[in-house]
């Protein structure tokens, strides 16, 4: 059980809109009520973004955790931008990659690893309209296939 992961919020779109090249795991720095909102499920990551700021330092930006109930005076703005915890050499080596035209990151992410909150991290390309297609075609094309499937093997 010490090893477990407990998935909280995951970021659906990120796969529709962009093809995933490369994933990173990394911490994120909370207040305690943030990570007792947490824990209770409530977080959102659909509207978040990632950036690098000048000082190498890796920044995520619309990500939506409740204020916790019992938290008062010690609740923080819901939407303010939280930092992420990652080795130097993987930052620098995102950045570069960043500087190259179409690449960007986006969460992909949040869960509890050994009771610690966690962040995955995507490196992606944007999808154009003809990509997006082509994907709704093969997951119909698939769906039809389970469909069948199942058809006959209820006679």
């Amino acid at each position: 059980m010490k090893n477990a992961t407990k998935l909280i919020a995951n970021n659906k779109k990120a796969f529709h809109d962009y093809f995933i090249d490369e994933k990173y795991e990394c911490g994120i720095q909370l207040f305690g009520t943030e990570v007792k909102s947490v824990r209770m499920g409530k977080c959102s990551i659909k509207e978040a973004f990632v950036r690098i700021d000048h000082n190498n330092e890796v920044w995520i930006y619309g990500m939506h955790i409740n204020p916790y109930e019992k938290g008062n005076i010690f609740n923080k703005d819901p939407l303010r931008a939280r930092k992420l915890l990652m080795h130097k050499t993987e930052i620098i080596k995102l950045a570069s990659k960043i500087a190259e035209k179409g690449y960007t990151l986006v969460p992909l992410q949040v869960y509890f690893k050994n009771g610690l909150v966690k962040v995955e991290i995507g490196l992606a390309r944007g999808k154009k309209l003809y990509d997006k297609r082509a994907d709704i075609a093969k997951k119909d094309q698939r769906r039809e296939l389970e469909r069948e499937f199942k058809v006959k093997n209820l006679y």
